[in-house]
Order: C-alpha cells, then sequence, then structure tokens
C-alpha cells in the first residue's frame, strides 16, 4: 500500500505523472477509457486523458443517483437577501437539470455550442451551468451585474447561441435590474445570441423582448428532459474570462475529463471531505472558486454544497457566516480572507461566533488573496479549526499549493500557504529564468506540464496564451505572482510581480510589509502600494482600514505602523507613509485593487475596472492620496 506522506505523494506524481492520475482516474465514470493518460506530441499544448469519452453532468450528479445518494442533499440554497432556503437532493437537482438541459436543446444547442450564463447567486445558475454540461455545450459564467460593455467583449468572444439570464441581482439594501443591461450588452455585441432564456424574479420582473427572450418557466414546463451526452475528456467544458493586462479579458479554457479527475481528486486529498459531508465555499459562480467549489467538486465528491446569496456582514451583521454554518451543519468552508477582515473590523472581539452552535464545523480553508497572518490567526483563535491558507488562480482551477489534509497535515507557518500540491511543480527564478537561492525572492513559477484540471489555452487563442503564459519563463508557466521557498519546501507568495517595489535598487515585497501592518491592533485591513519617486525610484505607501469603535487619532495610528515596518523589515523598506481610508477599493471577489492605487497617486490615465465593487471609492482614496501629498491628477 502507497505511504500516505507529503513527501512520497508529491515526489511520485511528479515522477510518475502517468501512472499518479491515471489511477486518480479510476474513481471517474468513463463511457470509453483514455488512450492516453498524457498527450504530449504537441507542447506546450498539453492534453490529459486523450481519447477518453466523459461527461462532468453525469459525474457530478446521475453517478450519485445511481449509487444510493438519490435522496441525500446535493445543493443547499441560503438567501438572506431574500429570506429563502431551498434544498434540492441529488435526485431532484439531476431532474431540474435534465428538464433545463432539455429547454436549451429546444433552441438547438447541442455539444460545443456556447451559452453564457449571466445570473446572480440563485440556484438556477448551477442548473444552467450542469445542462450545459450535460449537453456537451460550453458555458461561460459572466459575474451577474456585469457592465453592459464588459458583457458585450465576452458576447463577442464566446459567441453564445443563448445566453441565460436573470431578471434581477439582489445585494444587501438594493435591487439591481440585469434585463437592461443584458439587452444593452446585446445591442453593443456584433455576435447576437439566438435566444435569451430569463428567470423572472419577483423583485423586478423584467419586460421580454419577443421573439428573441423566453420565460425559464415556460422553457422548463415545455421541455423534454435529455440525457448526458459523451464528450471527449480533452472537449471544453467552460470558458471563464479573467482580466487581462491590456483590458481584453482573456478566456481561461477548461476541459472535461482533467478537470474531473482533479477536482474529485482535490476534495479528499486537500479539503480532507468525505462524501457526505456538507462543504460550503462562500464564494460567487462568477469566479472560478464558484465553478470549481461551489458547483462541481462537491458534486463530483458526493457532498452537499451551499449556495449564498448573502454577505460575510450586513446580511444582517457579522455572524452571517456562522449562522449558515450552523443551520446547516457545515463541515468544511472556504472563503476568502477580505471575508474574515470584513468580519474582523466588524466584530473584532468574535462576539457572534460565541451565538452559534459550531460543532459540526472543523475546517477552515482562504484563498483568493494573500492571508495576512493576523487575520488567520484571528480566525484559528476564534473558531478554534485549523486554518489552511492556500493559493491558486483561475488559470489553474485548483490549488497550486496547500496543507493537503488527506495526505499528511504539516505544520502551519502563518504567511505560508505551505508546499506545492502533487503535480504542482513551483520553482522560484530570477528575470533570466535561473533558479534563485532558498530564501530568495524572485518570479514564482510551475515547470511544466501543468497536472490535470488546469487550463489547456485560451478561447481560440493559443498564440495569446503562449505570449502571456510561457515566453517569459521557457519550460515554466508564468504565475505573475512573487515569493520565496524557505528551507522546509515552505512557499510564500509575497505578491504579484508587478507588487515588487523596487526602491533604491532593493527589491521589496509590498505584501511583506502589509504583513506588519496587518499586526496592529487597530487595522482591520491594510493595502501597501510603490509610488513614483525621483530619487528612489520608489516609495512604498500604505492604506489603513480601521477596526469598528477605534476612535484614537488617525495620525498617531499611522506614526504607529510606520514605526512597526521600520522596526521589522528596517530604514532599507523607506516606508514613512500611511493614511487612513475608510474603505480599499476591491473587485467584487474581493481583491485589492492595488494597481489602479498606484495610477492614482502617480497621476497616470487608468481605465475603470470593470469588476469594480463601488467606483466612488476611487474618489475617497483620491481625497486621501492628496491629503499626504500625493495624487497628481487623474
Amino acid at each position: 500500500m502507497e505511504r500516505r506522506d507529503h513527501e512520497s505523494v508529491f515526489t511520485r506524481s511528479l515522477q510518475d505523472p502517468e501512472g499518479f492520475w491515471g489511477e486518480a482516474a479510476e474513481a471517474v465514470h468513463w463511457y470509453k477509457k483514455w488512450d492516453k493518460v498524457l498527450d504530449d506530441s504537441n507542447k506546450p499544448f498539453y492534453r490529459w486523458f486523450a481519447g477518453g469519452e466523459v461527461n462532468t453532468c453525469y459525474n457530478a450528479l446521475d453517478l450519485h443517483v445511481e449509487n444510493g445518494r438519490a435522496n441525500q442533499p446535493a445543493l443547499v440554497y441560503d438567501s438572506p437577501v431574500t429570506e429563502t432556503t431551498k434544498t434540492f437532493t441529488y435526485r431532484e437537482l439531476r431532474d431540474e437539470v435534465a428538464a433545463f438541459a432539455g429547454a436549451l436543446a429546444a433552441q438547438g444547442v447541442s455539444k460545443g455550442d456556447r451559452v453564457i450564463v449571466y445570473m446572480p447567486m440563485v440556484p438556477g445558475a448551477v442548473v444552467a451551468m450542469l445542462a450545459c454540461a450535460r449537453l456537451g455545450a460550453v458555458h461561460s459564467v459572466v459575474f451577474g451585474g456585469f457592465a453592459a460593455n464588459e458583457l458585450a467583449v465576452r458576447i463577442d468572444d464566446a459567441k453564445p447561441k443563448v445566453i441565460v439570464s436573470a431578471s434581477c441581482g439582489i445585494e444587501v439594501n438594493r435591487v439591481i435590474p440585469y434585463k437592461p443591461l443584458l439587452d444593452e450588452a446585446i445591442d453593443l455585441a456584433k455576435n447576437k445570441p439566438e435566444k435569451c432564456i430569463i428567470l423572472q424574479r419577483p423583485m423586478e420582473p423584467a419586460e421580454l423582448t419577443p421573439g428573441r427572450d423566453l420565460d425559464w418557466d415556460e422553457a422548463m414546463r415545455a421541455a423534454t428532459p435529455h440525457d448526458c451526452v459523451p464528450v471527449l475528456a480533452t472537449d471544453p467544458l467552460y470558458i471563464l474570462y479573467t482580466s487581462g493586462t491590456t483590458g481584453e479579458p482573456k478566456g481561461v479554457v477548461r476541459d472535461n475529463g482533467g478537470h474531473i479527475v482533479a477536482l474529485k481528486w482535490t476534495m479528499k486529498n486537500i479539503y480532507g471531505v468525505e462524501p457526505g459531508e456538507v462543504y460550503w465555499a462562500a464564494s460567487d459562480v462568477g469566479w472560478v472558486v464558484g465553478h470549481s467549489y461551489i458547483v462541481y467538486a462537491p458534486l463530483f465528491n458526493g457532498n452537499t454544497t451551499v449556495l449564498y446569496e448573502g454577505k460575510p456582514v450586513g446580511t444582517p451583521n457579522a455572524g452571517a457566516f456562522w449562522r449558515v454554518i450552523s443551520e446547516h451543519k457545515v463541515s468544511v468552508m472556504f472563503t476568502a480572507p477580505t471575508a474574515f477582515r470584513a468580519i474582523k473590523k466588524e466584530d473584532p472581539d468574535g462576539e457572534f461566533i460565541k451565538k452559534y452552535d459550531l460543532s459540526t464545523f472543523r475546517l477552515l480553508f482562504l484563498a483568493g488573496e494573500r492571508s495576512d497572518p493576523d487575520t488567520l490567526q484571528w480566525a484559528e483563535h476564534h473558531l478554534g479549526v485549523p486554518v489552511i491558507d492556500h493559493w491558486w488562480q483561475t488559470e489553474t482551477g485548483w490549488s497550486i499549493c496547500a496543507n493537503c489534509l488527506g495526505i499528511e497535515q504539516l505544520p502551519v507557518k502563518h504567511g505560508s500557504p505551505t508546499r506545492p500540491v502533487p503535480g504542482m511543480d513551483v520553482r522560484v527564478v530570477d528575470a533570466d529564468n535561473r533558479e534563485v537561492k532558498t530564501g530568495d525572492i524572485g518570479a514564482l513559477v510551475i515547470k511544466l506540464p501543468l497536472p490535470p484540471g488546469t487550463f489547456p489555452t485560451l478561447w481560440n487563442a493559443d498564440d495569446r496564451f503562449i505570449e502571456s503564459y510561457l515566453a517569459e519563463f521557457p519550460g515554466y508557466y508564468k504565475t505573475a505572482d512573487a515569493g520565496y521557498i524557505d528551507e522546509d519546501g515552505y512557499v510564500y507568495v509575497m505578491s504579484r510581480t508587478d507588487d515588487i517595489i523596487n526602491v533604491a535598487g532593493h527589491r521589496l515585497s509590498t505584501g511583506g510589509m502589509e504583513e506588519v501592518l496587518a499586526a496592529h491592533p487597530d487595522v482591520a485591513e491594510c493595502a501597501v502600494i510603490g509610488v513614483g519617486d525621483e530619487l528612489k525610484g520608489q516609495l512604498p505607501l500604505g492604506f489603513l482600514v480601521l477596526k469598528a469603535g477605534v476612535d484614537r487619532d488617525h495620525a498617531n495610528i499611522a506614526q504607529e505602523t510606520v514605526n512597526m515596518v521600520r522596526q521589522k523589515i528596517g530604514p532599507v523598506a523607506a516606508f514613512k507613509t500611511a493614511t487612513v481610508v475608510k474603505r480599499l477599493p476591491k473587485t467584487r471577489s474581493g481583491k485589492i485593487l492595488r494597481g489602479t492605487m498606484q495610477k492614482i497617486a502617480d497621476g497616470q490615465e487608468y481605465k475603470m475596472p470593470a469588476t469594480i465593487d463601488d467606483p466612488a471609492i476611487l474618489d475617497e482614496i483620491a481625497v486621501a492620496l492628496k491629503g499626504v501629498g500625493y495624487a497628481k491628477g487623474t
């Protein structure tokens, strides 16, 4: 029997990837076995399980219905913004998905066609995704409420036959009509969809366009349930657009076969979750976390997954997460550090945690952006469970580095997402693609081939795939993150490579400075950017968001953080300025828009980020920057 220590499992995954992933693939249902586990005949376009035939929806639903989980809850919908909860068993969810697959097929959707899903966090979004997978169609989920021009760009790139949407989305205290945004996007797009299927929500029903728009309920009533359609393992399952440096989005492609194999494998081996347990990823289906860990991986593994239409605070308070865990008996949760920083800001002493029975809860995973040690330790202290930081990206689809709890739980080092997971050969290189010394900061890269479940290319953009990810460091995938690996093999992701600032020739990580600022007892959240300086090239500048109830003098707090950085990192950091702000500009997934803040500080023109949560915050940042002598312009 194979030894289950991390080192031996990891080593085997690199030395014998075909044997390793071939074994993992035995847990998946195949209509036809693969001809080759890894097809490397057309490098750098590697293909996993070439020749195999499979269906993603069958592995997520039908397989469990047939194997004894028909009456187990598959999906729990919890919506504090509408005061609704609803549970679907595996049989009920399969029947809904089969019916909607029939509704799509009735509109001419078949294998290989694209369908854009532009929906809020409602069960219909999950149903639409799985229905596409059932037909072998390619879904592209666009975050609900995304601006019309951004949606139009995605329509023109994906060329969908059908768009599935809802009449509105609901934020904490407002309704966002989706239909006007959808109509405007279709007007702007050159490639018009043939049909739109609209889920009417009672809070804001939409006016349907005759001849083009169909009512979801009517389409479902008229539908004939559709069986699963076998597809090649190498056929695309979905396109997920991620922001590109040029402003043009990049369509990350995910295949069917490798995706099922890898994601099913991660549930036991990384997250330590057994079939039947309740697993909750508090994210959005518009992001990769929602694809991988709300919809696909938990269902592949026979878990109950939670779909939450709410916020960490404000729906109604900072106890929202603990209520969901308590009510639905969640065992393992996965969310972004940003969510916990928001909770910590509102409830610094964890008073709400004490009000709920969290006896079923045993593990918390954080990812999405860097987990500062202070937030991680706050969660550990108040929850009393292991808190596991892990690192991954839209492009990889699952973890690059994690503490693999189903293999061997390694000691936690705060500030590190632990070690590379099996299949991910992570290195640190300099600008000349040479590996650096242990402990030195450089570009984090992954040796090719990437394991199954990662992206094989970009949608209709093979050249851009190579140029964006593979050209700069030949033989490696460029993560565009910077960091180092310590003597124990632990990886430290310090910042995006463009967040490494150059202060008088010293390469310094803004992430390292943020770690120091976050440790200040009054600071709930922070960000550090590099701003242009004639003498030193760049200087760091800190932004501080204070915890609720802090009423001390802001200038004193700012000076204390300056002193802390000087003490911990040294005068070399040249950290002299910090300013208190009410909030930080973020994407809807919670990533801080450091690059945009830097452009404002340097007086450069910038494009309003499509994913920004609230554009008004940028004006507040500009005012704060002027207050400390920056913000030259735009």
